[in-house]
């Protein structure tokens, strides 16, 4: 299947008042190697070749707004699963898990610098 993106660059005003709670969130989503890169915090996911990163870096005039990142989750049992771990990290605002139209299970919640966030799963109705 042909890749869809290739990383994310998010933003946060204060980089060390959010790397406690990616440290924690990015592994369970799957980027599992902590990559050194000075001024950023990033995570790579991949077998061996790197397949995507998500990287954050600081821009103190950064001021979150309505955009959001999905991730995708092959269960709701791991929407539930990742919910609690954004929840342990310090995520704010969570809303659900829950169904929010058939076939959408999700949950939504925001960094600690107010960037949205949701994990989500799909179901054929």
């Amino acid at each position: 299947m042909r890749r869809r993106y290739d990383h994310i660059d998010l933003r946060a005003p204060r980089l060390a008042e959010v790397t406690p709670f990616y440290e924690q969130l990015l592994p369970a989503l799957g980027f599992a190697r902590d990559v050194r890169v000075e001024g950023w915090l990033q995570f790579e996911a991949g077998d061996g070749d790197i397949t995507e990163f998500f990287g954050v870096t600081e821009s103190p005039g950064h001021v979150a707004n309505e955009n959001r990142i999905a991730f995708w989750a092959e269960s709701m049992a791991e929407v539930d699963r990742l919910a609690e771990v954004a929840r342990r990290a310090g995520a704010r605002n969570i809303e659900g898990p829950m169904p929010y139209e058939p076939g959408y299970y999700a949950v939504f919640f925001e960094d600690p610098c107010g960037n949205r966030l949701e994990v989500c799963h799909r179901i054929k109705v």
